[in-house]
């Protein structure tokens, strides 16, 4: 008889944590430009993360990051200066299929936020400074 070693869940707590500790890295953010043909680099300068209030399993983001530099070809260049300020409001999410199951994986839609959360997750971006 063979004995499966189930692997333990990080609590929200704890991946906020782990998080927090890998975003301090301070390294330059890689995405790439909506054209598919070029990439955007920005530096992460803040971040607040908090868990969604009904759910345990998700984990809210907001980051503030700050322009830095581009390669290749970007779609709308007027749009783009250095040192432009932009956030991105994200989650994550413990997942159910496939490779994902049980594990934290950033959430590939738009977020749906509870309307009680919301006000509590931009009151705590502002108090923590991540919100100009």
């Amino acid at each position: 008889m063979r004995l499966l070693m189930l692997k333990k869940i990080e609590t929200a707590d704890e991946f906020i944590k782990r998080k927090t500790d890998e975003f301090s890295k301070n390294k330059l953010i890689e995405i790439k430009d909506i054209g598919r043909s070029g990439k955007h680099f920005l530096a992460r300068e803040a971040w607040t993360f908090m868990p969604q209030g009904n759910l345990g399993d998700k984990v809210f983001v907001i980051e503030r990051f700050r322009k830095e530099s581009t390669e290749g070809k970007i779609a709308y260049t007027d749009s783009w200066k250095k040192g432009d300020i932009e956030y991105r409001i994200g989650y994550f999410i413990i997942g159910k299929i496939g490779k994902a199951a049980g594990r934290w994986v950033w959430g590939q839609y738009c977020p749906l936020i509870p309307h009680e959360d919301l006000d509590k997750l931009l009151s705590k971006a502002r108090q923590e400074g991540t919100l100009l």
